[in-house]
């Protein structure tokens, strides 16, 4: 039990503190089905703690990155057959909250079993999100917590400011930081034999070496 819990429930209001809980979620799921019904498919959106959250456009820097990571990851698990990648509007749907990645990886375990027309995924592998000022407090505190809950093997927390990658990796249930690099090579511990410089994320020359190299093993 975690200790967040132990006060409520040895408390004589354990009852009366469920009853108000189910009422939240009452209340949360009727809003989450409306969200499902509502949501577009040209918009970018997430459901997080009953709330509709509609991001804005983002900044160049946040697309060339995102994209750079995409090209590599994408061209790597296509051609070693390991999975599916996928980008900004896959709509992932956890226990409470529904969120839209900017990258994430499912193994074919998951995604040989995903269907046409599918809309809604379970949690993927490897997630990555690419920080910006609107986004980084969720980045950091909610998405952290809730994909660590989840499962999600490793999540890359990318600052184009800063140009630096934070990869977390899953142990007992919560992420624990296993580096933060500005230069030198990254591994994925979840996407067998996947390793990038850090640069070819945040530098086009480095990217299109990085590709070359991809392709050529």
């Amino acid at each position: 039990m975690e200790s967040i819990l132990e006060p409520i429930v040895s408390s004589p209001k354990l009852n009366l503190y469920l009853k108000q809980l189910q009422d939240i979620v009452n209340d949360e799921n009727i809003k989450r089905q409306r969200f499902y019904q509502d949501i577009r498919e040209d918009q970018k959106a997430e459901f997080i703690k009953g709330e509709v959250i509609v991001h804005s456009p983002v900044r160049i820097e946040h697309n060339i990155v995102g994209k750079l990571l995409l090209e590599l990851l994408d061209m790597y698990v296509r051609t070693h057959r390991l999975g599916l990648v996928g980008y900004e509007k896959m709509l992932i749907s956890l226990t409470r909250n529904d969120y839209e990645p900017d990258i994430c990886f499912f193994s074919r375990a998951k995604s040989d079993l995903f269907t046409k027309g599918q809309m809604k995924f379970p949690p993927p592998d490897f997630i990555a999100e690419v920080l910006s000022p609107s986004t980084e407090n969720t980045d950091r505190t909610d998405k952290f917590i809730d994909y660590a809950a989840h499962g999600v093997g490793e999540y890359w927390n990318i600052d184009p400011a800063e140009e630096t990658i934070e990869k977390y990796v899953l142990k007992c249930g919560k992420y624990e930081l296993s580096l933060k690099v500005r230069t030198g090579m990254i591994h994925s511990d979840v996407i067998a034999g996947f390793g990038i410089p850090v640069r070819a994320v945040f530098d086009e020359d480095e990217n299109i070496a990085a590709l070359r190299k991809l392709l050529s093993v």
